[in-house]
Formats: C-alpha cells, structure tokens, sequence
C-alpha cells in the first residue's frame, strides 16, 4: 500500500498539474511558474534550452530596416517601423523516449518535457516511440507515448513487451513445473509535472521535475500462482503483487558552451517497489537508487549520452540459476535528430544479471517522432 508520504507526493503532483500554470498570477511566483523554460525570441518551448540561442533572432544588418538609421548615420530619435515579430519556431526532437515511456534518455529521465505546446496553447501535440532492446537470450519491444499540458505536465505511457527467453524451460527444468508462459506485457502509466523552470527566480537553477508511474505486469500473478503462490519460492524472496509505483524526482541543467557546445546534466532519485522495473513483480518495500545521465552535442545533428541506473535489490534473497540479485544499469547512446520532429537512437547497454542471464552486451534501436 502507499505510505502517507508517497500519497503527499502524489497530491504535490496534483496541485502542481493543477494550479501551477496560472494559480500564482500576479504573485511573487508568478514569472517562475509560467516563464518559458527555454527562453528564445519566438521560439518554442524546446526541450533542450541551449538551442535557444541557436534560433534565437538573427543580428540586424544595414538591410535590416530596423538596423537602417545606424548604418545610414540617421540623426538619433530618427523614427523607424517597429521589428517584426519572428514566427514561431519548433524546438527540437528532445528528450527521447525511455522504454517505460517518459522523457529522458532509454533508461534514466530529464527533467524536460517532451513536445510542448507552441506559446498560448494549452495541448501540445503526441510524440510517440518504438523501441528494439536485445536484451541476449532476451528482448523488449517497448510502444512508448507522451502528451504535453501547458509545457508544464507530461502524461506518458509505455507498454512493454518481454520475452523469457530461456526462463521458462529453466524453470521446468529445475521444478518440473511449465509456467505456461514465454513472454508478458508491462504496462507504465506515468504522469510527470515541471515543478520548476530552469533558470527560476533569476537565478542558475536547473529544472526540476517531479514523476510518478503506475505500473502493472499482466502475467507475473500467474506464474507466483503456478509455482504456489504463497508457498512458492516467489513469495519466499519478497514478490507481493502484479502492480507497483515508481515515484522520481529529476534535476537538470544545460551549459550551452561546453568546447562550443551544449552539455546537459540530469541527476535524481528514485523510490521504488518493483523487482527488474516490475517485469519480476513488485514487493512490499519501497528503496531508493540514484540515476542521472550526460547528454552531450557535438553537432546540432548528432548526440550522444551516458546513462546510469542504480538498481536497488529488489527481492531480498535470489533463487540461483533462476532469478538472480539485480545490479546497477549503464547505457551509452548515440542518436541523429533528423528534423524538428524525427530522431533515431542506438545504444549498448551493461545491465548485468536479468533473472536467469545476463544482458551485459545489450544494444537497442528507437525510432521516436514528435507530431
């Protein structure tokens, strides 16, 4: 059940949602909590605020109109046409899709928001994902999707299908039991709130963001009931039930200017139930774990990014050669952006032990577009 704390933090991401973007106007808040978080003359809320400088207004030059009186050696006080607004520009295709199906990189989050709504709209447009991870004897297919609120919630979900790969027949070969299963849907139900622009109050603060995540696995109650259920070994390393929740809170930071280009750090905590992200099940007891990652573009196409995952044990014995103790994940991506709407992301992955093998030379493809 969740404890007192964690349904504060869910009601906290509710006020957020629900009172951040207007609630404060006119107070001492009022420019942090609706400011652009990626500041840029008519640019759009992008993802990755260092890209506003990129788009932002070209330098006026003697064909300028508005840049005419200086080069023309006008008399001051001369009047000129006021400058035309620039038209609205789409950010970038950033964050990506993690496989659970909210923004950040595969595994670990940002603290931006995916896609956000051109100024004065209140829906921004979907974005949605695929994503290939081979996982060696194993893989995933992850369908991943987000909507964003205002520029200041992200709703997201993501639907994960994992195959056993050699589980089952390991399972059979040691218990003489068939779990009648090879694979199993994971199914993530996130919701994500900006609870702070970068660059609040006028000070050099990173964004943060606040998330919470539903999750339920469709087929792991069947095989605690196969092999037992409450006497089954299952039961005996800590599995409790078939749906869990993970709550996080993300801090990131752009430097635009790293060697001329942008760097952006992302680091945060994680409270979680679940054993292997819920494709094992949950527990009854909440750990915390460190993840951050470092994105880095060297050109205004290319990215690249590394990514770890502290994976707190979640049962609290293993059963050998079937379910093994879980250990922390590394992920290192390599992505082209397209366009303004299109990216493709490779990555390899070290995620060590995943139940009965180990997925240390993991590699994966997504494909991810922004309507």
């Amino acid at each position: 059940m969740l404890r007192s704390h964690r349904l504060a933090y869910l009601l906290t991401l509710a006020f957020l949602a629900a009172w951040a973007p207007g609630v404060f106007a006119d107070s001492w808040v009022d420019e942090a909590l609706n400011s652009d978080p990626f500041p840029g003359p008519a640019v759009a809320p992008s993802a990755s605020p260092q890209l506003a400088d990129a788009q932002a207004a070209p330098v006026p030059s003697a064909a300028d109109p508005a840049a005419a009186p200086a080069a023309a050696g006008e008399k001051p006080g001369a009047t000129t046409e006021p400058a035309t607004a620039l038209p609205y520009v789409k950010g970038p295709p950033l964050p990506f899709h993690t496989i659970e199906g909210y923004g950040g990189g595969a595994i670990t989050p940002i603290a931006y928001l995916v896609n956000p709504p051109a100024p004065g709209n209140i829906f921004g447009l979907p974005a949605g994902a695929f994503s290939y991870v081979n996982l060696g004897s194993k893989n995933l297919e992850a369908f991943t999707v987000t909507e964003n609120i205002a520029g200041r919630v992200e709703l997201g979900y993501g639907a994960d299908h994992f195959d056993f790969g050699t589980l089952r027949s390991d399972i059979q070969s040691a218990t003489g039991i068939n779990i009648n299963h090879n694979d199993e849907w994971l199914h993530n139900f996130n919701v994500r709130v900006l609870a702070l622009p970068e660059g609040s109050f006028n000070l050099p603060l990173p964004a943060l963001t606040l998330g919470a995540s539903l999750k339920y696995n469709d087929t792991i109650s069947s095989v605690y009931n196969t092999l037992g259920g409450r006497g089954g070994p299952l039961y005996a390393i800590g599995y409790r039930r078939d749906w869990g929740a993970d709550f996080t809170q993300t801090f990131t930071k752009a430097f635009p200017h790293v060697f001329g280009r942008p760097l952006i750090l992302s680091a945060g905590l994680r409270e979680s139930d679940a054993a292997n992200l819920g494709f094992l099940g949950f527990t009854d007891t909440y750990k915390v774990g460190f993840e951050g990652n470092i994105v880095y573009l060297p050109t205004d196409w290319l990215l690249v990014a590394y990514e770890y995952r502290n994976k707190p044990r979640g049962f609290s014995a293993d059963i050998p050669g079937l379910i093994n103790q879980e250990q922390d994940w590394h992920a290192f991506d390599v992505s082209w952006l397209i366009n303004k709407r299109a990216t493709l992301v490779a990555g390899y992955g070290i995620f060590g032990n995943l139940a009965n093998s180990k997925a240390n030379s993991a590699w994966w493809l997504q494909v991810k577009y922004e309507f």
